[in-house]
């Protein structure tokens, strides 16, 4: 004889697919591909990329020996350069700015053209070295050039 007590199992397959779905978004987001150029002389934009990948970033370097017309291009305010400029996610990311900020700046989407960690701060992923780490701050800004700062570290 069949029971009629509802069975439990199709309630738990729900949980566990919103539960799934819930922390999805995060990982899908880092394993987006990141499309780098950099000046073809320069060491440290390949040790930044590599610090993307170890957190699950696809990253595509291409050389460019004309950097200034990528950023021009991209709209990264001459405050805010750095040595690359990559896109990810519709978004311009200039410069060593740690993975988790990009991670971030994916999940949440705000309203903003990119994120810059400006200059080459001492102790920025890419830049580590034998010198004392620079306190720094990431910086987002948008197509109108207004800046606000993302992150501090």
């Amino acid at each position: 004889m069949k029971s009629h007590i509802p069975s439990r199992r199709p309630l738990a397959m729900i949980a566990t697919l919103a539960f799934a779905a819930a922390f999805a978004a995060p990982v899908l987001a880092a394993g987006e591909e990141v499309i780098m150029h950099k000046d073809p002389n320069c060491g440290c934009c390949g040790k930044w990329a590599e610090h993307m990948r170890a957190a699950g970033f696809s990253v595509k370097e291409i050389k460019n020996p004309n950097m200034s017309e990528v950023k021009r291009a991209a709209g990264v305010p001459q405050a805010l350069g750095s040595c690359h400029t990559a896109k990810v996610g519709g978004y311009v990311i200039e410069g060593h700015v740690p993975a988790a900020d990009v991670k971030r700046l994916l999940a949440e989407k705000p309203k903003v053209a990119g994120i810059s960690a400006p200059g080459m701060p001492q102790g920025s992923p890419g830049m580590e070295g034998p010198f004392p780490a620079d306190r720094y701050d990431v910086v987002s800004f948008t197509a109108d050039g207004r800046t606000k700062v993302f992150a501090s570290h």
